[in-house]
């Protein structure tokens, strides 16, 4: 099947949201959302590619559910279109490993499912209108989000929609100091933002140095090829028994990769380890965002071409409140989950903020996550 111009990102969010931006906004993501799968069959939409990812028709199922929960029922107080629909989709009632099995909406099913909501979406907002826009911003986001986890697993199978870019290439960086200073860290008062990224608050971040550019391919390589993924010195205990459990070494993307395009899908373990082995580390989540912010335009090349891992475990900033719904966030605060930061090719800005802040298991790799390192100031 032909695949149809896919657009570049989604429209930046207006600085206020009215019903007729919404309304053009809401159309504007829906159509890049089914771009991206219409160049497939519809047994590769149906298939679960791996176990920890979903079936690409599980997404456009789950993206319907989702917006008629919101901004139908809860926003618009009507009733569930498909109440069964809302328990077969939710995230945490259905985890992935398990939703290959389930008799989901095939694509044609989800797709009609996703045009029947959006219908109703449309006749709330012409009753009610948008409210204070949050919800519809949320719903925006949510879809966009999943548009990245669609192209996660499309790229595990090979199936990306031709055209699209990866990773710029832009070759090695250098090292950057940032002097110590107080970081406002979070977001600011505004229409819209994770729940996560608030209250803004003041930490203190002494004084570090920082890469300008993400690590590369062919940096990578090198580690590699020069024992990375054999001296026992350069891991954690943790990461060393995950390498051997799994018997990891580099991934293909990395050897088919364009060598000077940033590294990507490398784990927080093997991030780690290529720091150890560099005398370097990962940065923390603060350092990464004053960096980021420091002076005019931060000093972060390359932001945005794959997500950074740090070195930060995901937790809730003090005086944190969960909203609208704790299972967005608070239910990962504290574990085994590491912050990342900056965005990655198939992240929209629109999600991927400077105060966003992503999050994933150490031994996840199927993410577009690479890493850039960080050094005490000597």
């Amino acid at each position: 099947m032909a695949s149809p111009s896919i657009p570049a990102h989604a429209p930046v969010a207006p600085a206020v949201a009215t019903p007729e931006s919404v309304t053009a906004d809401l159309a504007a993501v829906r159509a890049r959302t089914l771009s991206l799968v219409a160049h497939l069959s519809v047994a590769d939409c149906e298939r679960q590619i791996d176990p920890i990812l979903s079936p690409l028709a599980w997404d456009l199922g789950h993206i319907a559910a989702y917006e008629d929960l919101w901004l139908v029922h809860r926003h618009g107080g009507e009733p569930l279109r498909r109440p069964d629909l809302a328990a077969l989709y939710d995230a945490f009632e259905t985890p992935r490993a398990v939703r290959g099995d389930l008799e989901i909406l095939g694509r044609d099913a989800a797709e009609a499912e996703m045009a029947a909501v959006r219908d109703r979406t449309l006749a709330v907002i012409d009753r009610v209108g948008i409210g204070d826009g949050v919800l519809h911003e949320m719903v925006l986001r949510h879809e966009l989000q999943h548009t990245e986890t669609m192209l996660q697993a499309m790229h595990h199978a090979g199936l990306v929609p031709p055209g699209l870019p990866g990773p710029a290439a832009g070759g090695e960086g250098t090292w950057v100091s940032v002097p110590a200073g107080v970081l406002h860290q979070g977001a600011a008062d505004g229409p819209f933002a994770y729940d996560n990224e608030r209250p803004r608050h003041a930490v203190e971040v002494p004084a570090f140095r920082i890469a300008s550019r993400p690590v590369t391919n062919a940096s990578w390589l090198r580690f590699a090829e020069g024992g990375g993924y054999e001296r026992r010195e350069w891991w954690s205990d943790e990461g060393w028994a995950w390498k051997e459990d799994d018997d990891s070494t580099c991934h293909r993307a990395i050897r088919d990769g364009h060598p000077d395009a940033p590294v990507c899908h490398v784990s927080w373990f093997e991030a780690d380890a290529y720091a150890r082995a560099h005398g370097a580390r990962l940065p923390t989540e603060a350092e990464w965002e004053q960096a980021a912010t420091w002076g005019q335009d931060g000093v972060l090349d390359g932001r945005g071409s794959v997500w950074e891992w740090t070195s930060t475990v995901f937790h809730g900033y003090p005086g944190f409140r969960a909203h609208p719904y704790p299972e967005y966030s608070e239910v990962f605060f504290d574990r085994d989950y590491r912050v990342l930061r900056g965005g990655s090719w198939a992240a929209d800005p629109r999600v991927a903020t400077t105060t966003f802040r992503n999050w994933d298991l150490r031994e996840r790799r199927q993410i577009f996550a690479g890493v850039r390192l960080a050094q005490d100031e000597r």
